[in-house]
């Protein structure tokens, strides 16, 4: 009697990354697990399988991979590149490997570099059925893995490799075959988003750039649409190559009004979870926004110095607790300290500690540029826009100042003089940047507003530089 196999996606929709347990009702294979493996443990459970198998795409460079803890804790195989040098012990694998998981369940290992010069798609079979493909940062939803993680001297090499594979899968796999990456929700590792809940290699012939464009225009579209990633992002091949520990999430330690005016005063980051328009109301002077409503842990761990005490602040228990697993998952384990409840008990009473934000849409900007500004909102002296190059270069408002948020830690003093109004897309990257300029003494409007919005508004778009 043939048993069906089922893959199961768990996401990590905070980095746009998917980890996958694949199972045929007894026994699972595990790809590309997060560090925070409780997750995959606890559905291993809840469907009564033993888990077999941990493979690894690649060498992560977007999170700290829980692979090696898994394998580890479960007495799993770990299947990983024989070509990576790693200090553990795993199971090497190369290309024309066949790993037989059980009687319904095969993994076959696909060479796909261009994400890495190492990396592993896995073809998953039911029987003698191609089932689908994981794989990882090679062949992605509408797009590919960016190239450029390695270094920038090898993009071009890799981009070149990242056709041939997206090229070879798709020759070697029926369209029906269901395609499973790890990277393209969200994540800086893909080269740009993902444009659907779920692929096939049908759909992606006629929807991927890698299997519609011949090579040279294809290198050329994705070097031209690489941006900046995050800065932590150099420490986690690092830390996979060595392999990560379990992961300790236990209590942070509570810090009481004194520490962490104290903390501030260092010119530590405290940083307030609660949305930004919480922030905006009432918050703890020197502290810095950075909801756990949105892409937290990415811009907090690209911005913040690398090793830097950060203490965090939330309504309750779980939004420390969540915001602790977020870092974890990107290799800041230990927050310094931690404190809940709200900006009163932060205070210690003391209205004196407390400060807000002003806050401002696009057509409060358009009518502070026309010197009618509404709502007692302050003169405009300086629009600053702190989304991402290539958003820039898409367009822009006329007259603004273009520094993007991972930068504006290190040029505050690049930032023209008077009211600095802020804006992004869609108001979270800016309420990051007030929160850092309001730190630093500057006046500043924080514009919770979309920028698609804009244009409406009156305000002058531009494009380019």
């Amino acid at each position: 009697m043939m048993t069906e196999v089922s893959v199961e996606v768990v996401q990590t929709s905070s980095l746009g990354d998917r980890s996958y347990l694949a199972h045929d009702g007894q026994v699972a294979i595990v790809v590309d697990p997060q560090r925070d493996i409780d997750r995959i443990l606890a559905l291993a459970g809840r469907l009564g399988v033993r888990i077999t198998h941990v493979a690894e795409t690649h060498l992560h460079n977007d999170y700290v991979s829980g692979g090696l803890a898994l394998a580890k804790l479960t007495g799993a195989q770990y299947l990983v590149a024989a070509d990576d040098e790693v200090g553990f012990n795993r199971r090497p694998v190369a290309d024309g490997d066949e790993i037989g998981v059980s009687a319904a369940m095969r993994l076959r290992v696909v060479a796909t570099p261009g994400h890495t010069f190492h990396h592993l798609s896995y073809v998953l079979d039911d029987i003698d059925e191609p089932v689908g493909v994981f794989t990882g940062g090679s062949l992605l939803f509408g797009t590919t893995g960016r190239t450029d993680l390695l270094g920038k001297q090898h993009a071009h090499t890799l981009a070149e490799h990242q056709h041939a594979s997206a090229r070879r899968l798709a020759d070697l796999l029926p369209d029906g075959a269901q395609v499973w990456p790890t990277h393209g929700f969200g994540s800086f590792c893909s080269a740009t988003q993902a444009d659907a809940p779920e692929s096939t290699i049908g759909r992606e012939r006629t929807a991927n750039p890698a299997l519609r464009l011949e090579t040279d225009d294809f290198v050329r579209e994705t070097l031209a649409g690489l941006d900046a990633y995050p800065a932590y992002y150099a420490h986690m091949g690092a830390r996979n190559t060595a392999g990560a520990d379990l992961i300790d999430l236990t209590p942070i330690a509570a810090a009481d009004p004194a520490e962490l005016a104290a903390r501030i005063e260092a010119g530590e980051w405290v940083v307030d979870l609660r949305s930004r328009k919480a922030f905006a109301h009432r918050h703890l002077t020197g502290t810095l926004s950075f909801g756990l409503d949105g892409p937290m842990s990415t811009w907090l761990g690209w911005m913040a110095p690398w090793g830097t005490p950060i203490t965090l602040l939330g309504d309750s228990e779980q939004q420390v607790a969540d915001a602790q697993r977020e870092l974890a998952r990107i290799g800041i384990d230990r927050p310094a300290a931690a404190a809940t409840g709200g900006y009163e008990q932060w205070a210690g009473g003391d209205e004196t500690r407390l400060a807000h934000l002003t806050t401002a849409t696009f057509a409060d900007l358009a009518a502070a540029r026309a010197s009618t500004p509404s709502h007692g909102l302050p003169e405009v002296g300086v629009l600053l826009d702190v989304r991402m190059s290539n958003e820039w270069r898409t367009n822009h408002i006329d007259g603004a100042v273009h520094i993007p948020l991972p930068d504006l830690p290190a040029r505050l003093a690049d930032v023209p003089p008077g009211t600095v109004w802020v804006h992004c897309g869609s108001g979270y990257r800016a309420a990051a940047a007030t929160s850092l300029l309001q730190r630093a003494g500057r006046h500043v409007v924080h514009i919770d507003d979309a920028y698609t919005d804009a244009a409406g508004a009156g305000l002058p778009i531009v494009s380019g530089n």
